[in-house]
């Protein structure tokens, strides 16, 4: 069933919008464009002004300055209610006493829409509920009551839906289901969906694209892949997976390399993967794109080599071995091998070298407070 003619989204846009509270900026002079019928995450830890951005974009509080268009008009001034938007909220707030098919068709009555029945009994053949229709909310599992309150947003026809961490209340397993479940949705109504949440896992399976926020400001925006393979920040490499991350002086550099030097261990990024390439800088690697080596082997110029450093640490976490190797006057070095029946080494206390592929580092725009290397 295909929705895209009823539904039609829109793209939202988020002009020079600064939010104050008295003693502290919630946000800070936020430039945001999302194209219409896109599934776009905000993501950031507590308190970095994510859910400020969405209470502005849905009316529940004003901007202190700037303006917020949706499908090119004005809505900066308009009342929570007459904005085309709806959101989808982690406690589903259903009605105890109603059916499912009169909790989804609650709203529609309020505003004396015609056929609220049928127009609810639509919304939730999409979510896949019309045969739950009859039951009470408390009759239902968590992802079932999930979207019976997916499928009263929806009935509403939005042109935007906000989710604020609308998956936080469902247990891991049925959380991944929800996740397929809302992208799946999202592309058949053609809606634009804004996602906020603090589940790195969750924006980068669901997001066309994906907005890291710290401290009331954008620090990367792209595709999940993009912002993965080259985060530009200390705060974005740390906080999208992990990052083991050196720091060092610009030392050596040629046409497409260029080197620092860590406690006299070279380690080299190519040009066009760092932000910065002269003075004091920092360079990383993801834990999955590093190796160890019970020999110190011997590797070619486009691979960076540390160690010897000794195992401390194992962590079997199922698809892989977490390895962390400290390494004297580096520190320590995360290395995740993969589960393929043969764990290259399984002791805690032998020796090993740590290499990768010098086109896998990145180089930072700045400086993490504390790292490896420093």
């Amino acid at each position: 069933m295909n929705q895209n003619s009823t539904f039609s989204g829109a793209d939202l846009e988020l002009i020079d919008v600064r939010k104050e509270f008295p003693g502290f900026t919630a946000l800070e002079d936020m430039d945001l464009h999302i194209p219409a019928g896109q599934f776009f995450a905000l993501l950031g830890p507590s308190g970095c002004g994510k859910t400020t951005t969405l209470r502005l974009i849905a009316g529940l509080d004003e901007p202190t300055k700037g303006k917020i268009l949706l499908g090119g008009k004005d809505i900066t001034n308009t009342k929570p209610h007459e904005r085309p938007i709806n959101t989808v909220f982690q406690s589903y707030a259903l009605f105890p006493h109603m059916s499912v098919l009169e909790n989804v068709a609650f709203g529609l009555r309020q505003r004396k829409v015609a056929d609220p029945l049928a127009k609810a009994a639509d919304a939730l053949k999409l979510v896949q509920l019309e045969h739950l229709a009859t039951r009470r909310p408390q009759q239902l599992s968590g992802g079932q009551q999930q979207r019976v309150a997916l499928a009263r947003a929806l009935v509403n026809r939005p042109s935007l839906l906000l989710l604020d961490e609308p998956l936080g209340a469902l247990d891991l397993k049925l959380r991944r289901e929800m996740q397929i479940e809302l992208k799946a949705i999202q592309v058949e109504v053609g809606l634009t969906f804004l996602h906020v949440t603090h589940d790195q896992e969750e924006a980068m399976d669901m997001a066309d694209t994906v907005a890291v926020m710290n401290k009331g400001r954008i620090e990367q925006m792209g595709a999940p892949e993009a912002l993965y393979d080259r985060p530009k920040t200390a705060f974005v490499a740390k906080f999208l997976g992990q990052s083991n991350l050196f720091i060092g002086n610009v030392e050596d550099e040629n046409a497409n390399t260029i080197s620092i030097n860590v406690a006299g261990n070279k380690i080299s990024v190519p040009k066009a993967r760092a932000e910065k390439h002269k003075g004091k800088i920092a360079i990383g690697v993801r834990p999955e794109k590093a190796f160890f080596h019970e020999e110190e082997p011997k590797l070619g110029a486009g691979y960076n080599l540390i160690g010897p450093g000794e195992i401390i640490d194992i962590r079997f976490t199922g698809v892989s071995n977490q390895y962390l190797i400290d390494i004297p006057k580096i520190g320590e070095v995360t290395v995740f091998a993969q589960n393929i029946g043969k764990s290259p080494v399984t002791q805690v206390g032998q020796q090993v070298w740590v290499s990768w592929k010098v086109e896998h580092s990145f180089g930072l725009s700045d400086l993490p407070e504390k790292t490896t290397g420093a």
